[in-house]
């Protein structure tokens, strides 16, 4: 029955197109055989009444009885226009009856026109505009009947036919101008220059329209040019232009042109309103039988068709029986059955164990029975395969959840170490109030904080979100790299090999930073704690390569090709991707690396580990810079294995110079590089509050101001500040050098004495350290972190 339908639609479509083509063409062809053509020798009539009612106007004293009879003449072409004009456009297009509209409407206006012109209350140039404007919207209902015919050929005969109406219309214009001018022996100005358009303008729409005319109009056209009425018209108009224009009387050359300028333009005009009329009659009788042959076209293809489509229809019905005497019934009851069994039984069941989470095997669940392999089997396998489809929608949805809840619940015990390490620290401190060693658990508690805020700017960042810090100014690199150590764990096992001379944007030191940490603490958790992770920055011809090598565990060239994938592409993290959270540092980096145009690529390493180079591209650099920065910060130049410890001078402060100069300034057991203190806090921060690190700062306010000071000038007193060696006895604290009372943070020790320094501090700290070394070793198992 399907091929039956689609033969009857084509059938119909075919049949109605066709039907509609020949309709339309035979409406437009009778609309100008019944409408334009009687139209023409009406609108001939009208030209006429204008020239005399223009020369009425110019010589009132005239007798007005030619006029009067003119009038007459073409109220009976009207009339006969009119009895045909609205049958015959009642079912043509609207476009054609918007026209005749407009053209009628002007036709109601011509009793007020004429009456004003027998009162002389209106002058010629009105009454010209006003039959100039009919006549106009006549030539427009002529050309809309020509255009909206979709044969190309019996369009252009119909446009060739209005160029020679508009043609007849121009000649008469001018004719009327110089029936005013003979009337009231005056051209002025105006009217010589409006003749001379005139009358080039319908010459030149003669010449135009010749090469498009009918074979017999274009000869009729040419015996009416050679005649000698035609030449004394030419000539005479060629005499008016020559003349110019004139007052007070013709000019004697114009007297013969005068005398039979009435007669030779009626002649003329008359003339080409039959040539008009030729050519209009012509092309619509060819349209009328292009009409015709394609109704007739559409009748035969249209029984053809039907004829098809009712074979058609009676194979089918044929073959359908057949189909039913072979027991096609008895098949399809079954696979109904079996179909219904499938969705109200099996399906729901699976679906009950997916969500109680057992394990199901789809293929033993869904098993397809054989229905053969006509079209019942083929049935009965798109029904088998729909419905599998759904119950591994299913199974994905069941393990997306899984794996959604997995990662929710790794993504939020991961801040929990770094945290619960910060309270063991501070819970320490209660309990060493005045040791020594109150330091270096002070940097602990800033190391473990600043972990914990990446792992929570790791959400963000997935999130799209942007990183609450921010950088006003560049920063060098040397310094960024360090800061990107200080967020990582066991940032004593890096070593920086060597760093280049030049400076970080600012808007791109945190997400920098963020992206080698995270880079960094892959190599530190996959690595032994025994090894050393290297870290060299140096200049490249498109910016600067930053490596970072380890010796640990590696990938094998499947996984290292798959993460260099990622990190190119840096799509938005699946949860099933995701696991339990393990993975997320890979997309983290992934994304910063897309937003600052950063390349990160992965590769195997000499030593058997990973080796991740960054490429930080030109336009995030700016030239280096050895000096301290604007905010009064100075870049540490140690390494991380090379870092300061708390500093013990010799020198010792007597009781005498407690507040008088700056205490020497902590620093921490790596850089930390925080946003000044004027940098904007991000909008994604609700406190708007900027940690400022250690090291910002040019130094101590004075201890001495009183509180109450603050407080009067408008805002609420200021928080207790801790000074260094405040509680100190005054043996213990160290002097400043006497020709230095300036507030600079110390200068950087030299790496000798840094080093010395730290190799006692670590050897203090080699049992606190045993805790780390296992968590490293644990986070190996689970996989790598990006």
């Amino acid at each position: 029955m399907v091929p039956s339908v689609v033969a009857l639609l084509l059938w119909f479509t075919a049949s109605g197109y066709l039907v509609f083509q020949g309709f339309y063409n035979r409406t437009v062809a009778i609309t100008v055989r019944d409408v334009s053509i009687p139209a023409v020798t009406a609108l001939s009539s009208i030209q006429q009444e204008r020239r005399l009612s223009i020369a009425f106007l110019a010589r009132p004293t005239g007798d007005l009885k030619p006029l009067l009879d003119q009038r007459q003449l073409t109220d009976r072409e009207l009339k006969k226009l009119r009895a045909v004009a609205d049958d015959s456009l009642a079912a043509a297009p609207g476009s054609i009856q918007q026209r005749w509209r407009t053209l009628a409407g002007y036709l109601d206006q011509l009793p007020d026109t004429r009456s004003g012109v027998d009162a002389q209350s209106t002058t010629g140039e009105q009454t010209s505009l006003f039959y100039n404007d009919l006549l106009d919207a006549a030539t427009n209902l002529f050309d809309d009947q020509a255009r909206i015919v979709p044969d190309a050929v019996a369009a252009q005969g119909g446009i060739t036919a209005t160029e020679l109406f508009r043609a007849s219309d121009l000649m008469s214009r001018a004719a009327s101008t110089m029936d005013g001018a003979f009337a009231a022996n005056a051209l002025g100005r105006p009217e010589y220059l409006e003749f001379v358009r005139l009358a080039s303008a319908y010459r030149y729409q003669l010449e135009v329209s010749r090469s498009q005319m009918e074979p017999k109009v274009r000869e009729r056209l040419q015996a009416i040019e050679a005649s000698g009425e035609w030449q004394a018209l030419q000539a005479a108009e060629n005499a008016i232009i020559a003349a110019g224009a004139w007052r007070k009387g013709t000019p004697a050359a114009l007297a013969d042109a005068r005398r039979q300028w009435a007669q030779l333009t009626g002649t003329a005009a008359a003339q080409l309103s039959e040539l008009t009329i030729d050519e209009a009659d012509q092309v619509s009788a060819r349209t009328l039988r292009t009409g015709n042959n394609q109704l007739l076209t559409a009748l035969a293809g249209s029984l053809v068709a039907l004829l098809v489509a009712v074979g058609a229809i009676l194979w089918a019905l044929r073959q359908s029986a057949v189909l039913v005497d072979r027991a096609l019934s008895v098949r399809l009851s079954r696979l109904g059955d079996d179909a219904e069994k499938l969705i109200d039984e099996r399906l729901p069941a699976v679906m009950g164990r997916l969500r109680g989470r057992e394990p199901v095997d789809l293929a033993v669940e869904f098993a397809q029975e054989d229905y053969g392999s006509d079209e019942i089997g083929q049935v009965a396998g798109v029904l088998n395969r729909s419905v599998r489809a759904a119950a591994e929608a299913a199974v994905d949805e069941a393990k997306a959840r899984a794996a959604g809840t997995a990662m929710l619940m790794g993504v939020a015990r991961r801040p929990q170490r770094p945290l619960q390490r910060g309270l063991k620290v501070i819970e320490d401190l209660q309990r060493q109030i005045g040791d020594e060693k109150m330091l270096s658990h002070l940097f602990d508690i800033h190391h473990q904080l600043n972990q914990t805020r990446r792992f929570l700017e790791n959400l963000v960042i997935l999130a799209g979100g942007q990183i609450g810090r921010r950088f006003s100014k560049p920063m060098p690199l040397r310094r960024v790299l360090l800061a990107s150590f200080a967020e990582a764990h066991n940032y004593q096992r890096i070593s920086l090999r060597s760093a280049v001379d030049t400076n970080l944007v600012g808007y791109a030191v945190a997400e920098v930073i963020h992206l080698l940490a995270e880079l960094l603490d892959n190599a530190l958790a996959f690595s032994s704690p025994s090894t050393t992770v290297w870290v060299t920055a140096v200049k490249v011809n498109h910016g600067v390569a930053i490596e970072i090598e380890d010796a640990g565990v590696g990938m094998n060239a499947d996984a290292v090709e798959r993460a260099n994938a990622l990190l190119a592409a840096a799509p938005t993290p699946e949860v099933v991707e995701l696991k339990d959270g393990a993975q997320i540092g890979l997309y983290v980096v992934a994304e910063l690396a897309k937003r600052e145009g950063v390349q990160v690529n992965l590769r195997s390493s000499a030593y058997g580990g990973l080796l991740a180079i960054v490429l930080l591209p030109e336009r995030l650099l700016v030239a280096g810079d050895r000096t301290p920065d604007a905010g009064g910060q100075q870049v540490i130049t140690a390494t991380a294995a090379q870092a300061a410890v708390p500093p013990v001078n010799s020198a010792r402060r007597g009781p005498g110079h407690a507040g008088d100069t700056e205490p020497a300034m902590s620093r921490s057991a790596v850089v930390l590089l925080e946003p000044e203190s004027d940098a904007t806090p991000d909008a994604g921060d609700p406190s708007g509050d900027t940690v400022r690190s250690p090291m910002s700062g040019p130094g101590v306010q004075a201890r001495d101001q009183p509180a109450a000071e603050a407080a009067t000038q408008g805002g609420k007193p200021p928080l207790p500040h801790r000074q260094p060696q405040q509680h100190l006895a005054p043996g213990l604290r160290e002097e400043a050098p006497a020709e230095e009372p300036t507030h600079e943070i110390a200068a950087t020790r030299s790496p000798e004495e840094a080093r010395s320094r730290f190799a006692q501090y670590q050897r203090g700290r080699t049992a606190g350290r045993t805790a780390d070394s296992d968590e490293t070793e644990n986070s190996a198992e689970q996989g790598r972190n990006t």
